[in-house]
């Protein structure tokens, strides 16, 4: 198949997994049974000659693609889980890491670590996504969920950074401003689980916020992922972008421009999901190498990246 082809030409960092289509939900995507899925990631895994990070959204509640209409146990939600006591908390990711390890997947994009301070946000809280406005409790049980997955050497992936909980849009449609709702306290989750070691990877934002970048949202941006994630929270692990697929970003910049502001910005994994636009691999990566070529996008930013994903890799 062309995934196969292209794990083994390029040496993929990684692929992620659906189980519905996008634009058609009656439309079985990467996932349909624990067999199957088990199967599935267990081949890209031995086609690939390095390890490969096999990954889902498995937040919980309505974010989440192992469904028990596929034989899976169902997640709470984050805001459920927030309203248990740790060792039920724990009892819940515990669980979780272990259908995602006899599933084959090694790396999960949760918990988010954004605060519910938005009543109106609906991406976030509307969804129950959030643990709760509190960065004290939001790190309380994002901890449990990232060592529950780290005990059965599965990666997680805290996100969305900066945060987007104050948010009124949703990235996924369109350009999301924050600049009059965020504040510096949705950075303390980030602060907190950096200092305790806890992040071998982050998620960033598509938002837009004029108190951190006056020109590109977060994804884009070399302040908010290098000079704020890096030199002020002294982050040294992966940074993957949201899905560059987004309407925050598709619709406001070229295929080039994505690739060359977000890789320059300090991004080292970028995500295209293939769920809400088609993007042929072969034509990104010929244009990242012609970046490089010409000099927009440095050389030794991508051994840079290649090095920290490199050493992640190690953790799988």
């Amino acid at each position: 198949s062309k995934i196969v082809k292209q794990i083994q030409k390029y040496n993929l960092g990684g692929v992620i997994l659906f189980d519905r289509h996008f634009y058609d939900r009656t439309k079985t995507k990467n996932i349909s049974s624990p067999q199957q899925l088990k199967t599935l990631s267990a081949s890209l895994k031995s086609f690939a000659k390095k390890p490969l990070l096999i990954s889902v959204d498995q937040e919980g509640g309505r974010v989440a693609r192992l469904k028990p209409a596929y034989g899976f146990d169902a997640t709470p939600s984050a805001k459920v889980v927030s309203e248990m006591d740790e060792y039920m908390a724990k009892h819940v990711y515990d669980s979780l890491a272990k259908t995602l390890k006899n599933s084959s997947i090694n790396c999960d994009f949760a918990p988010v670590v954004d605060l519910a301070l938005n009543p109106k946000n609906s991406v976030i809280v509307g969804l129950n996504r959030s643990y709760g406005s509190s960065p004290k409790e939001v790190v309380k049980y994002s901890k449990i969920f990232i060592n529950s997955l780290k005990n059965e050497n599965i990666i997680s992936v805290a996100k969305h950074f900066p945060g987007h909980g104050s948010s009124l849009g949703d990235s996924h449609e369109g350009f999301v401003d924050v600049s009059k709702t965020w504040s510096e306290i949705e950075l303390e989750p980030y602060k907190e689980l950096i200092r305790s070691d806890s992040l071998s990877m982050i998620m960033s934002a598509h938002v837009f916020n004029s108190k951190l970048d006056e020109k590109y949202p977060a994804t884009l941006s070399h302040n908010v992922n290098t000079k704020l994630l890096r030199e002020k929270l002294h982050f040294s692990g992966v940074v993957v972008s949201d899905d560059l697929q987004m309407g925050a970003i598709l619709k406001h910049y070229t295929l080039k421009e994505i690739v060359t502001l977000s890789i320059n910005a300090g991004v080292d994994m970028l995500l295209f999901g293939n769920q809400l636009a088609t993007q042929d691999l072969d034509e990104l990566i010929e244009l990242i190498f012609i970046q490089v070529k010409s000099g927009e996008i440095s050389y030794e930013r991508i051994l840079e990246s290649n090095k920290r994903v490199e050493l992640l890799h190690k953790n799988i």
